[in-house]
C-alpha cells in the first residue's frame, strides 16, 4: 500500500514578495500590469515570479482588473451573398485574412492577449455575437467588414466596447479605423499603365457593394481620365480566384483588343491571367496587367504580378496597438491611421 502524496503547494503572492524583498501590494501591481511601478522594481518582481514558479489566478485577476486578456477578431459579411465560393471557404483561401491575423498576433502575443475569431454572416450570428460581446467575454474588437450596408459598425459603437475597424466605415462613426489609401493605390496603377503607353485599358473591379471595390474603381477611372483615357471597359469581380477568371472572360468579350488591365485584387489576377494566355494574349507584351494587394497570390501569378502594395501586416499591427491603447485606459477617441500604398514592379507590367 502506497502512502498518499500531498499535492504540491502552489506559490503565492506572499512567496513572490518574500523572494523579491517587496510588499505583497507591489507584487500585485506588477502582475496586474500597473504602469506606475518603477522599471527596476518590476524587473526584480518578474525575476521572483520566475524563481518561485508563481502562476497568476486569471479568474481572480479578472475580478480585480475587469479584463479578460482576450480580444475578438470579427469577420462580417452580407448573408447569402451570391459569390463563387462560400463565405468560410473564401475567408481561409484569401491571403488577406491570413495577413491580418499575422499582423494582429505580432502585437497581441507579446502583450499576453488571446484572440478569438468570430464570424458574422447572417442576422442570427450577429445577434449571437453582440450577446457575447455585451456579456464581457472580450476586452475589445477588431472588425473586418466587407459590405457598405453592414449594421455591425453602428451596433458595435452602441456597445461602447473598445473597437477598431479594418477599413474606413461607409457611414460617419466615432470608431477608429486603419486602412490603405485606396484611391492613391488605384491612381498608381493607372499612372503606371499610362506611362507604359497603354491606351486600350480595361479593369476588373471589386464588388461595387463594398467600399474597397467602389473606391479602387472610381480612383482608377479618375486617374485615367487625367491621362485623357475615358473609354474604359469594366467587368465587376468578387475578389476571388474564380470570380477573376469569369470577369476576364467578360472583359475580353467586350474589348478583345485590350492592351492594359488593372485588376482590383491579386487573387482575382491569379484567376484572370490564365484566361488571357489561353486567348493568345501575351503578358506583358500584348497586355500589361497590374493588381492590388501584393499578397502571396501576386508572386504565384505567371508571370509574377506587378501590383499595388497595401501593407496589411503593418496595418493589422497598428489596429492591435490602437485597440490595446483603448483598452489600457480612458482617453479621447483613438486617431484613425491611413497607410500610403506603393507600386511593386514585377514582370506583368
Amino acid at each position: 500500500m502506497t502512502a498518499d502524496v500531498d499535492p504540491p503547494v502552489r506559490p503565492t503572492l506572499e512567496d513572490v514578495a518574500a523572494v523579491a524583498g517587496v510588499s505583497r501590494a507591489t507584487v500585485s501591481r506588477v502582475i496586474n500590469g500597473a504602469t506606475t511601478v518603477d522599471p527596476a522594481l518590476r524587473t526584480v518582481v518578474e525575476e521572483a515570479v520566475a524563481t518561485t514558479g508563481y502562476v497568476p489566478n486569471r479568474a481572480a485577476r479578472s475580478l480585480v482588473t475587469r479584463r479578460t486578456d482576450s480580444v475578438a477578431l470579427v469577420i462580417s459579411e452580407r448573408e447569402r451573398q451570391p459569390v463563387s465560393e462560400p463565405f468560410v471557404g473564401r475567408m481561409f483561401s484569401d491571403p488577406y485574412f491570413g495577413r491580418v491575423v499575422s499582423g494582429l498576433l505580432e502585437v497581441l502575443r507579446p502583450a499576453g492577449i488571446q484572440m478569438v475569431l468570430m464570424l458574422a454572416d447572417d442576422e442570427a450570428s450577429r445577434t449571437q455575437l453582440l450577446s457575447y460581446l455585451r456579456h464581457g467575454h472580450v476586452d475589445g474588437v477588431v472588425l473586418v467588414t466587407s459590405h457598405a450596408d453592414d449594421p455591425l459598425p453602428g451596433l458595435l459603437q452602441d456597445t461602447r466596447l473598445p473597437a477598431v475597424l479594418a477599413g474606413r466605415p461607409p457611414r460617419p462613426s466615432s470608431l477608429a479605423y486603419v486602412e490603405v489609401d485606396q484611391q492613391a493605390g488605384a491612381r498608381l496603377a493607372a499612372d503606371h499603365l499610362a506611362a507604359l503607353g497603354r491606351r486600350r485599358i480595361g479593369t476588373i473591379s471589386g464588388p461595387q457593394d463594398r467600399p474597397a471595390g467602389q473606391v479602387r474603381l472610381s480612383g482608377f477611372l479618375e486617374a485615367l481620365a487625367a491621362h485623357g483615357i475615358e473609354d474604359v471597359a469594366c467587368a465587376e469581380g468578387d475578389f476571388t480566384h474564380v470570380g477573376g477568371a469569369a470577369a476576364m472572360r467578360r472583359l475580353l468579350a467586350e474589348q478583345p483588343e485590350l492592351d492594359g488591365v488593372f485588376i482590383a485584387s491579386d487573387l482575382m489576377a491569379l484567376g484572370a491571367l490564365p484566361v488571357l494566355l489561353r486567348a493568345g494574349r501575351d503578358v506583358p507584351s500584348d497586355v500589361a496587367v497590374v493588381g492590388f494587394d501584393d499578397s502571396s497570390a501576386a508572386a504565384a501569378c505567371d508571370p509574377p504580378l506587378t501590383t499595388v502594395r497595401q501593407p496589411v501586416e503593418e496595418m493589422a499591427a497598428e489596429m492591435a496597438r490602437l485597440l490595446l491603447k483603448q483598452i489600457g485606459g480612458p482617453g479621447g477617441p483613438s486617431p484613425s491611421v491611413v497607410f500610403p500604398p506603393t507600386l511593386v514592379r514585377r514582370q506583368s507590367a
